[in-house]
Formats: structure tokens, C-alpha cells, sequence
């Protein structure tokens, strides 16, 4: 019930409503474009969202990068997505490029600080037409 007050704006003090104030901002890159082994466009950025409440999902930001799917030509590669604590709302602002996007510059430009939270996953371009057939 408190937690939806504070949502809703409600103040019952610093330190229980706190966290509902803290913003994030996600970020989607892929350190292996365009291939793995000769990753000329390091890092490609996929997406970037900023202004994320903290007690919410990625839905409730402001998206300054739009998504872009991961669509590898060749070998393995792997896309990062990471999480950071803004300093406030509309202090970071959208880069001019997705090539050669360099996260840890970005980070640092806006006073990011380090991660939060970070994963990764692994994806390849499918080889083959057709797949399984179902009847």
C-alpha cells in the first residue's frame, strides 16, 4: 500500500520513498559487430532507454534509442545489456551514432558511475532455409 503511495507521488519521508525517486537507464550493445572476429563496429548499440523508475520495468522509461533486434551475419555473438543509476530524470541524453558506440565513454560523460546490473546472452544467425516442418 505504501509503496503505491509513494508511486503516486505521496511523501512520507526521504528515506521510506526514496527508492521509488531512483531512476535507471538500460542499455543494449553488441561488443561483436559486425563479426565476432573482426569487430569493426564495437560496440553496436541496440537500444537504450533512460528515466526508469526503479520500482518498475523498462516500459516506464523513455526510450531515446529504439530497439533494434540483434540480427548477427556471422559467427556468435554476444549482446550486452546493462544497467545504470541515474543522477536524475533528463540527464542523459542520446548519442549520435549505434556504431562504434562506446559504453564506458558514455558512462563516464554522464556520470554513470558503474553498472548496477548487467547480463548477456549469446545468438547466431540461423544457417539453413526451411527449419522444421510441422504436419
Amino acid at each position: 500500500m505504501m509503496a503505491d503511495l509513494c508511486l503516486m507521488g505521496w511523501s512520507f519521508g526521504r528515506r521510506r520513498c526514496r527508492r521509488n525517486l531512483e531512476l535507471r537507464l538500460e542499455v543494449m550493445v553488441d561488443p561483436d559487430a559486425p563479426n565476432p572476429s573482426n569487430p569493426t563496429l564495437r560496440e553496436y548499440l541496440h537500444w537504450m532507454v533512460t528515466d526508469i523508475p526503479a520500482s518498475t520495468d523498462d516500459s516506464f522509461g523513455r526510450e531515446i534509442i529504439t530497439y533494434e533486434s540483434p540480427s548477427p551475419t556471422m559467427g556468435i555473438h554476444r549482446i550486452v545489456l546493462v544497467l545504470y543509476q541515474q543522477l536524475g530524470r533528463g540527464t542523459v541524453f542520446a548519442p549520435q551514432v549505434r556504431q562504434n558506440f562506446n559504453l564506458r565513454n558514455f558512462a563516464r560523460r554522464f556520470n554513470l558511475g558503474k553498472p548496477v546490473a548487467a547480463m548477456y546472452f549469446n545468438c547466431q544467425r540461423q544457417t539453413g532455409t526451411g527449419g522444421r516442418r510441422f504436419t
